[in-house]
């Protein structure tokens, strides 16, 4: 299953990369919405090979997932990778500077089930895949606006 938009943010491309490569605010997001995140040995962030846990509840379970910083490039965006036992995915979010003070972000989230169960939970989500791309799509473009709203804040 994938998932992808693209906002056009108000803002230059170095101020949105700063923002998403702003791993520490991303992790204190994730304990604010309720999840814990460890940051895992070996290379730190933003080096690629980065790994994270997370651990978080949904649909009354407790998850895990690890997640990877496969490449991180300036002005250009950065790709994660994540897995779980039994979800595996990627993350890729591409930067595209449309004038000085204007940037698009492309991203694209492809999850692919890896258990049998998972299958199964992914095959009836399939009905549900129009709700959950506009509450992507929401969730990006509240992203974006917050981007823009920084950004004003610091000029």
């Amino acid at each position: 299953m994938e998932f992808r938009t693209r906002e056009d943010i108000e803002a230059p491309l170095d101020h949105v990369f700063r923002e998403i490569s702003d791993f520490p605010a991303f992790e204190r997001a994730i304990m604010r919405r309720g999840g814990d995140i460890t940051v895992l040995d070996g290379p730190v962030p933003p080096d690629p090979g980065a790994r994270w846990e997370v651990r978080f509840r949904f649909r009354g379970k407790d998850r895990r997932i690890v997640a990877t910083l496969k490449k991180l490039e300036p002005g250009q965006g950065l790709s994660i990778t994540f897995e779980s036992p039994n979800i595996k995915g990627n993350c890729q979010v591409d930067l595209v500077p449309l004038s000085p003070s204007r940037t698009r972000l492309n991203i694209v989230v492809a999850v692919k089930p890896v258990s049998i169960a998972a299958k199964l939970v992914a095959q009836s989500l399939r009905f549900g895949k129009h709700r959950m791309t506009r509450r992507f799509k929401t969730m990006v473009a509240t992203y974006a606006e917050d981007v823009e709203t920084r950004h004003r804040a610091r000029a």
